[in-house]
């Protein structure tokens, strides 16, 4: 027998663990819960697991949409972590507080600026919510409530508390807020265009670039989607329109306009990119669409709450622009 006097030890293999549900997770979703714990896993690997049967829920299979409860024990199969997620783990996200609209011990409403993201993953490393975590070492529990694209400013939720987070997404889900965004758009919105009733279906492009497009009614991928349009002030060659979203598709507000022929100015995905060059000579380096008034009803006292976050300077300036010197 050959024996071997020093060297490292053969490296040992990756074993399953049992994870428990805390109350402060309490009635997350699945996969949320394992894309929390398994920070630096690809969302797509998450999913893969799930799906295969990987993760199980006190022994059994559950879905990607299981309500996880206090006391479940989660079976977590060995992930490796890759070697780039590996050093973004390394380099937390930089601390960062963002403009408060209203706060007390059960939420945060901040006014979130254009460019930033809502949260890390595809492609970008962190967001409102890492940072905001960073900012806020203390705090026990910060989750986003809903999400803004990355391009849009405006009116972000953050729950402090797990009740809070529940009922507010509750309210969302079951379309009990009220959502209204500004957005300038192309040419003159035609006044009598007040209702979109358009369904909305998702795809990747062939880079694997998410977009969204109008299918017909009668289209099984299509996902009903409402949008409702007020004209809010007419402009030389544009119209700034209150949009009020009864539904939260993804990209709903930039698709239903481009779709009526009067894309976002700036919108670099549906806009017109022609006009979008213009504009950027003109001042305008963003698309134009900010979430301005949200209305919902307190997690914890149940009174209605309308919140409002004004233009941000730059697109104020725009206006003012466009107002004063026809383009």
């Amino acid at each position: 027998m050959k024996h071997i006097i020093g060297g490292n030890p053969p490296p040992a293999t990756p074993q399953a663990k049992l994870l428990a549900v805390d109350e402060e997770s309490a009635g997350q979703r699945l996969d949320n819960f394992l894309i929390r714990h398994l920070k630096g896993v690809p969302k797509t690997h998450v999913y893969r697991i799930i799906r295969s049967g990987e993760v199980r829920v006190n022994k059994g299979r559950a879905a990607a949409d299981t309500r996880v409860a206090a006391g479940d024990l989660v079976r977590l199969p060995p992930v490796r972590v890759s070697d780039r997620a590996a050093d973004k783990l390394d380099k937390p996200a930089p601390a960062r507080e963002f403009p408060i609209l209203l706060e007390d011990e059960h939420l945060i409403a901040l006014d979130k600026p254009a460019g930033v993201a809502v949260h890390g993953g595809s492609g970008v490393s962190f967001g409102v919510i890492e940072q905001l975590r960073q900012a806020r070492p203390g705090a026990k529990f910060l989750e986003l409530v809903h999400r803004l694209d990355r391009e849009t400013s405006g009116i972000l939720l953050v729950a402090k508390k797990r009740s809070a987070l529940t009922a507010l997404q509750d309210q969302f889900r079951e379309r009990e807020t009220g959502k209204t965004y500004l957005a300038l758009v192309a040419g003159a919105w035609p006044a009598n265009r007040k209702v979109i009733d358009q369904p909305l279906h998702k795809y990747l492009q062939a880079d694997g670039e998410r977009r969204v497009k109008v299918v017909a009614k009668d289209d099984p991928d299509g996902m009903r989607s409402v949008t409702l349009v007020k004209v809010a002030q007419k402009l030389e060659g544009f119209s700034l329109l209150e949009v009020t979203i009864k539904t939260g598709r993804t990209h709903q507000i930039r698709v239903h306009l481009a779709s009526a022929g009067h894309g976002i100015a700036g919108d670099d995905k549906y806009g017109d990119f022609e006009l979008n060059k213009a504009l950027q000579k003109q001042g305008l380096r963003r698309m134009f669409l900010h979430a301005w008034r949200l209305q919902f009803n307190h997690p914890a006292s149940g009174e209605r709450v309308e919140l409002l976050a004004p233009l941000p300077s730059e697109l104020e300036a725009f206006v003012a622009h466009v107002t004063s010197t026809p383009l």
